[in-house]
Order: structure tokens, then C-alpha cells, then sequence
């Protein structure tokens, strides 16, 4: 039976890998790694040591970036500086720094440099 809680893995479309890694890495705060997969070309997102619980972001002539459509939340310790940076490297604001009821965190809402729109949460 499958966990509900626990995403298997995400992928969030680019145009351009190398420019969205940098991105992602100036953005975060953290490097991503490449990796080769059947062919294809992925930036891996670093996670916490559960197998497969992570993401990528990938180049694939059949998906191209958007701000509808499904929304990946990126976990982060503090998403104001995230945010800030997300928008100074080329991203905009969608949803500000939003509270979530009973004390369940934060989240905000931006467009990468790619036009994909991202979500961050926070617990403060």
C-alpha cells in the first residue's frame, strides 16, 4: 500500500538544464546532481536519504515549462530569503509568504526562471 504522505519522486520542466540548475542552486542554496538516466539528462534535487523521495529537473521535447497545471512544494527552513532570491535571479512572486491554519507552517507560490510555477513551504 502506498504511502499518501510521501511523494515518489517530481519533475520539474526546463528549457534550458544548465541555466534552471544554476538557478536552482543559486536560489536553494544547495547543489543539485547530474545524473544519466535512459538516455536523458536530469539536475537531481538533494533529499533527506529516503530512496526515491526527491525530484529533478529535466529537459524533455515532449513537456515544456508552465505556470498551470500541478504544483511541486519545495521544503525550506526559512522560504522568505528562498523567495527573495527565487525573485532577484529572474523568478516572480505568484503567491507571497502566505500563513497556513493551526500553526502548520508557511507556504508562497513563485515562477522560476523557466516559467514553471514552484511552490516553497516553511514551518516559519
Amino acid at each position: 500500500m502506498l504511502n499518501p504522505n510521501v511523494p515518489a519522486w517530481f519533475e520539474i520542466p526546463t528549457e534550458d538544464l544548465d541555466r534552471a540548475q544554476r538557478y536552482y542552486e543559486t536560489v536553494l542554496g544547495q547543489p543539485l546532481r547530474r545524473e544519466r538516466i535512459a538516455g536523458g539528462e536530469l539536475a537531481v534535487f538533494p533529499y533527506g536519504g529516503k530512496p526515491n523521495a526527491s525530484g529533478a529537473l529535466v529537459a524533455l521535447e515532449d513537456v515544456r515549462p508552465s505556470v498551470q497545471g500541478s504544483i511541486v512544494y519545495l521544503s525550506v527552513a526559512d522560504l522568505v530569503p528562498v523567495l527573495e532570491r527565487a525573485v532577484r535571479h529572474g523568478g516572480d512572486t505568484l503567491v507571497p509568504r502566505t500563513a497556513l491554519p493551526e500553526g502548520m507552517g508557511y507556504f508562497a507560490q513563485f515562477r522560476d526562471c523557466e516559467g514553471n510555477r514552484v511552490g516553497l513551504w516553511s514551518p516559519r
